[in-house]
């Protein structure tokens, strides 16, 4: 075990721009003045807003106020037979007395905030039957400069802006309204040609970030497993007032640029993905942004791109003008486990030892909290270099160690061993340990296993916390008066697993097999509980204050009911909101992708205020669906609301609103 050296963190910060708003300031001090400008309250992401009206007090006089469905029934009207998904996870904005989200077609709705009434809808800038196909993305970007206030939203290919007071696009921006996302010139990277009549394509399931003039955005990649030929994950800005491109970030560099050496063998020159398909931070004052950047292509196999792979699995601080690179943290080299960074960094300022610390907190799905310094990039507290198990399938290159911060502890399980299974009873113990058995336990950061076809052979690797589990995409919350961090995390275990890849067409040795969510006995959970988890941890000093299941889970279950279970938590995706007086979180639904299942008919529905100091549960209720997108709270004529997008396989998208009566 070694220190890592607070010089090797590349990417010296050589200096700040300064980014005029006219629009945010306080990317880390939560939502101001009743109203929630980002996906997250704040640029920060802390999830948080000082409002107090709803307390420990009252909490449980909250109510259902109002309810809107995905697609207003404006549009439903008049076009009756409109069709639309129940995965609804547009959390909206509140702005000068509107709401604006991204409805369940991805075009942008004003709502009342008292009512949910609709206001206007984005005008079409297609022909009727185009103009209704699509879907909801996370969040919708707000920028203004005088008496010039527009919605920037992504949706399809494209980048629109739109008048926040009517809706109807800005002609002046881009072709009409918008900007073509689609890349039509031939690759730099490979050469393979890319006629105009062929663009690559172009999706963003989030959403885009406003810094400044600029709107930056990431892109969602299809990850093929099968060649090793993939498009890389470049990360764009445009103006906000004319859609010029200002700048792009590539997180795959070229040849000559910084970090090509760590794609050995020119891989670099084939290699895809490594984007930012996940929501962004950034620091206002400081004009940075925060890139939260994936795996590369494969997900599960990298013998084809050896080397630790930059800037894929890092945080990159880009400047938000120019797009320079200021510096990068790696929090997975080479990976193999599809342990992308799925969180926007939350920004904090923190006094540790008596020093303040304008810090950044990556949540990983690997269950670790790392704290930045967010101007330079170094370390809150020391990191280590740890060993980490070595891959057993042939060709395969791995890191020999992985950094690990001394500080905040893992706020999950990490690795998995026998000792993890599930003992309610001896019965239920004994048949955990026969479903194991195929498989191949180990230390976090154990390797995917190939699956053989000899008898004795491994059916894969056990990779807890698994590819869905730790912290997921909604992130935690922050509150900046106490520098309590509270964090929702899932422990649920994937079979990580090679098989050969001997079709036609492929090019990689291996590719990735099913990645099974491995089950234990009679449909419960494999693991000991608790499945879904709130860990609170105090950044002053880097130590946990309590830990507490979040739902009920499987305390119901034919196995178990006689034992008279505490709650045991849900393993669902839980989204999180933060006020100065309660921490609510929901439970998140089974409809969103690899969502683990289980815990009888309410599973996911569940949504609870806690107390911040203690976890106690002070509120809960059942939503009429789970949660796909995160809470988010405002002030309106002198009430509070919360407002949550819901929806489940049987129950279409909505959002909900509670206030007191």
């Amino acid at each position: 075990m070694r220190t890592v050296e607070r010089g090797m963190l590349s990417g010296i910060l050589m200096s700040v721009v300064l980014l005029a708003t006219s629009t945010q300031v306080g990317a880390q001090d939560g939502a101001q003045d009743g109203e929630w400008h980002f996906h997250g309250g704040d640029s920060g992401f802390t999830r948080y807003s000082p409002l107090d009206q709803i307390d420990a007090g009252n909490v449980e006089d909250l109510e259902i106020v109002w309810r809107r469905p995905a697609v207003g029934t404006e549009l439903q009207e008049r076009y009756p037979d409109l069709r639309y998904g129940n995965l609804l996870r547009a959390t909206p904005l509140m702005v000068d007395g509107v709401l604006y989200a991204s409805n369940g077609i991805g075009l942008v709705e004003a709502f009342n905030p008292g009512t949910g009434a609709t206001i206007w809808t984005q005008e079409f800038a297609d022909d009727e039957e185009r103009a209704l196909l699509g879907s909801p993305t996370r969040a919708v970007g707000y920028w203004s400069s005088g008496n010039d206030a527009r919605i920037l939203s992504i949706r399809g290919p494209y980048l629109y802006a739109m008048d926040a007071e009517t809706g109807r696009l800005i002609r002046t921006f881009g072709d009409g309204g918008r900007v073509d996302l689609r890349v039509y010139e031939q690759s730099p990277r490979n050469g393979r040609p890319l006629p105009d009549s062929d663009p690559r394509a172009f999706s963003n399931s989030s959403g885009p970030l406003v810094v400044g003039d600029v709107v930056v955005l990431g892109g969602s990649m299809a990850d093929h497993p099968n060649v090793k030929e993939q498009d890389p994950g470049d990360v764009r800005a445009y103006d906000t007032r004319t859609g010029e491109l200002r700048w792009t970030f590539r997180p795959i560099p070229n040849a000559g640029e910084a970090g090509v050496e760590t794609w050995r063998d020119g891989s670099w020159r084939y290699s895809g993905m490594a984007n930012v398909w996940t929501l962004m931070s950034a620091d206002q004052e400081r004009g940075i942004v925060y890139l939260p950047t994936g795996a590369p292509t494969n997900d599960m196999y990298g013998g084809h791109r050896q080397g630790d792979n930059l800037y894929a699995n890092s945080i990159v601080a880009v400047d938000a003008a120019t797009g320079e690179r200021l510096w990068h943290f790696q929090t997975v080299r080479h990976d193999l486990f599809d342990y992308d960074n799925n969180v926007a960094p939350i920004l904090a300022d923190i006094t540790v030892d008596g020093e303040q610390i304008p810090a950044l907190i990556q949540l990983t799905k690997q269950a670790i909290a790392y704290v930045l310094n967010r101007v330079t990039g170094e370390p809150v507290w020391p990191m280590v270099e740890l060993a980490v198990p070595g891959s057993t399938t042939p060709g395969e290159w791995t890191a020999p160690t992985q950094p690990f911060p001394t500080k905040p502890a893992p706020f999950d399980r990490q690795g998995f061993s026998i000792d993890d299974l599930i003992d309610f009873t001896p019965e239920l113990r004994a048949e955990a340990i026969e479903i194991i058995r195929p498989y191949r336990p180990g230390p976090l950061f154990t390797p995917p296993s190939f699956i053989g076809n000899e008898p004795g052979d491994t059916k894969g690797s056990l990779q807890l916390p698994g590819t869905v589990g730790g912290a997921e995409w909604g992130g935690g919350g922050f509150d900046p008066q106490t520098g309590m961090l509270y964090v929702p995390s899932i422990t649920a275990v994937t079979v990580t697993d090679l098989t050969l890849a001997s079709r036609e067409g492929m090019n990689v040795t291996y590719t990735r097999g099913g990645r099974i969510l491995l089950q234990g006995p009679q449909g419960l959970p494999l693991t000991k509980p608790p499945y879904g988890r709130i860990t609170a941890i105090d950044l002053h000093t880097g130590d946990h204050v309590w830990m507490v299941p979040n739902g009920n889970g499987w305390r119901d279950h034919p196995a178990i009911r006689h034992l008279d279970l505490p709650p045991l938590g849900q393993g669902g995706r839980s989204m999180t909101v933060l006020t100065s007086t309660l921490l609510f979180v929901s439970e998140g639904d089974p409809i969103m992708v690899r969502t683990p299942e289980g815990g009888g008919p309410d599973s996911g529905k569940g949504f609870r205020a806690f107390d911040k100091d203690t976890g106690e549960v002070l509120w809960e209720t059942l939503l009429p669906a789970g949660t796909n997108g995160s809470p988010m709270t405002y002030s309106y004529n002198g009430k509070q609301y919360i407002v949550l997008p819901i929806g489940s396989v049987d129950h279409q998208g909505e959002w909900v609103a509670f206030a007191l009566p």
